[in-house]
């Protein structure tokens, strides 16, 4: 690891007047995934910007309903709220399936939206990589493709994007507040990542000098009865294959409300707006749902290792939908419809893993 300047301002304008003020200036976090990425030689900043004692860690109610999360609210801490758990358990079980119960201690809000991709030819400086290096290629495109995406990838770039907690928040739509020295902006979830394109090293819409202060996720009442779903090589310690966030209200054997975003396929959180548009007025059949999912998997490009990855995905969105269909979503007290706390592994169907080693940051 290559020396650095380091810094810790008490107030957030303060971290903007050095962040602002310093090329190839990093702020720091949770450092869950940032500090692994200096130890590899990923990330060089010249200089590090502690943002651990900024105000940014409250969890409020907004009076439309929603929820405001501070960016350095850590990732246990808001899986347990009880606001999350009873009016959004999709969010809630998404983070409790990523990570250890110690990184998600350590890791936060702001900072799980920035983590990269555990793409292997990323991690390996030997491989090219334009999401590492930019115009330097891109070796996993004909190399070993296991993990790699099959949505939203591009003639520079098939990395999947690894983060649990963003599929959750795509699904609810939520808003990602920013600022600078130049004001605030905020950014609606669907905008916030980018695909890679032509280049892969642009991960979001956020600039060099601007810091995320806070998640708002608007209220959504057919998030009361939602889900997360995640599918894995093993039952600790890995990312999502596939992984489906959802939220189903039927009404008298109706579709009345539909939610869906897919992670592990994908090169950005997923919405699957597609499988959504079949799903909405249709019978909640499991006909319907098998037309949802092979509408969102439509343009899915599976490479040599992963063509498997469609039919995965496939089967969990149905056997997700289907569940919700039959049993809900966890009640107000955590629980499952079908007796089953919200934060332990899923059973049945294709998953059968618990809280990981995956996505936090």
């Amino acid at each position: 690891m290559r020396s650095f300047s380091y810094g810790r301002p008490s107030d957030v304008r303060t971290a903007l007047r050095m962040i602002s003020d310093g090329e190839g200036a990093k702020f720091l976090g949770g450092g869950t995934n940032l500090v692994d990425l200096m130890r590899e030689g990923i990330e060089r900043p010249a200089k590090i910007v502690d943002i651990g004692r900024l105000a940014l860690d409250g969890i409020e109610e907004l009076p439309d309903g929603g929820v405001r999360v501070g960016a350095l609210v850590r990732n246990s801490r808001l899986a347990a709220d009880p606001l999350v758990r009873t009016r959004y358990p999709v969010l809630s079980q998404a983070i409790l399936h990523g990570a250890s119960a110690q990184l998600r201690n350590m890791a936060t809000v702001g900072g799980n939206l920035l983590q990269r991709t555990r793409c292997l030819y990323f991690h390996d400086k030997a491989a090219a990589c334009g999401k590492r290096e930019p115009g330097s290629g891109c070796d996993a495109i004909g190399g070993f493709s296991r993990t790699s995406a099959i949505l939203g990838t591009s003639g520079h770039c098939v990395a999947a994007h690894p983060s649990d907690m963003a599929v959750a928040l795509a699904m609810l739509d939520a808003v990602v507040e920013v600022e600078s020295l130049r004001g605030v902006r905020r950014v609606p979830f669907a905008e916030f990542h980018r695909l890679p394109g032509d280049t892969p090293h642009l991960e979001t819409v956020l600039a060099a000098d601007e810091l995320i202060t806070a998640v708002e996720v608007p209220p959504v009442p057919v998030a009361a009865r939602s889900r997360y779903r995640k599918v894995r090589d093993r039952a600790s310690y890995a990312f999502a294959l596939v992984s489906v966030a959802a939220a189903l209200e039927v009404r008298d054997g109706t579709i009345g409300a539909a939610r869906l975003a897919l992670g592990g396929v994908a090169t950005k959180p997923w919405r699957a707006a597609e499988a959504e548009g079949v799903l909405l007025g249709a019978p909640a059949t499991d006909e319907t749902f098998h037309r949802a999912a092979e509408a969102e998997l439509a343009a899915a490009t599976p490479r040599p290792h992963n063509a498997f990855k469609i039919e995965l995905a496939r089967r969990t969105i149905v056997a997700t939908l289907r569940r919700l269909r039959d049993e809900g979503g966890p009640d107000a007290d955590g629980r499952d419809q079908g007796g089953r706390d919200q934060g332990g592994p899923d059973e049945g169907g294709p998953d059968q893993g618990g809280p990981d080693e995956g996505s936090a940051a």
